[in-house]
């Protein structure tokens, strides 16, 4: 337990520095990094992948109440658009938790390994979506906040890789864009993880130090040093040619991706 914890606390650091050089949510790397750590520790391969997407769900509810506070002081959240989607993306993330519990592992990881691939072909190619004039609808809001809700919580993301290209698409500006879907991280976050807790509460075979699903010493060791060193990698974001290092990311996703596959 003790080696995990030092492990984590290593990676953890890694993370936030991707984290606030290119704006990505945790889940991303941690997830891939969690299938090896369990891996390693000889966890079960059916729980394997379920643990680290909910361990990874469970970091990224420290992470969003951090980019919460800093893009509310800088004005950027608008607050009635999240009034729209929190909710949905709250339930979404239940039912989505639900749904990853009866997946098979093998499912689960493909999933996993598709979107590292989307992920990865975004950040190389930079991708922008267009705009479309669906700005204040409503129900497309709450549809849309649902269905980021659901596959966030099967990948163990905070749903920002989702929900700021699609608002984007609504004519958002993207410092707004970005901002709302840091905010509506948290509800996802919080409710994915209280479900993979839930579900996973009386299951045999799980580590010492589990909660449910979450794996209590990575989320502690993670949490600790990418909280640290988030704003170290924000401010090597205004210095280092973070273009060209996102293609190179985006081939370590890609690595990732493929080991998962095979």
């Amino acid at each position: 337990m003790l080696e995990t914890f030092g492990l984590c606390l290593l990676f953890g650091g890694f993370a936030g520095i991707l984290a606030g050089m290119f704006g990505i949510g945790g889940g991303m790397v941690l997830v891939p990094f969690f299938v090896w750590l369990f891996n390693r520790q000889g966890v079960a391969a059916e729980l394997n992948m379920i643990m680290a997407v909910a361990t990874s769900l469970a970091t990224i509810i420290v992470t969003a109440a951090a980019a919460i506070v800093a893009h509310h002081r800088r004005g950027a959240v608008l607050w009635d658009i999240v009034a729209y989607l929190a909710p949905t993306v709250f339930a979404g993330a239940v039912l989505g938790s639900l749904i990853a519990e009866y997946l098979p592992a093998v499912m689960l990881k493909t999933i996993f390994a598709c979107f590292l691939i989307y992920a990865a072909l975004q950040m190389a190619f930079h991708f922008q979506p267009g705009a479309r004039d669906l700005q204040r609808n409503p129900l497309l809001l709450r549809t849309a906040g649902m269905a980021i809700g659901v596959i966030s919580a099967i990948l163990g993301i905070g749903g920002g890789t989702l929900t700021a290209p699609f608002l984007t698409r609504c004519r958002f500006p993207i410092r707004n864009a970005v901002a709302i879907a840091s905010t509506c991280g948290l509800p996802i976050a919080i409710a994915g993880t209280l479900g993979y807790i839930l579900l996973g509460w009386n299951k045999t075979g799980l580590p010492a130090g589990s909660a449910g699903y979450v794996y209590l010493p990575a989320f502690f060791g993670i949490v600790i040093t990418s909280s640290l060193l988030a704003p170290v990698g924000a401010m090597l974001a205004q210095s280092l040619p973070t273009l060209a290092l996102k293609r190179y990311f985006s081939v370590l996703l890609l690595v990732a991706a493929i080991k998962l596959l095979w």
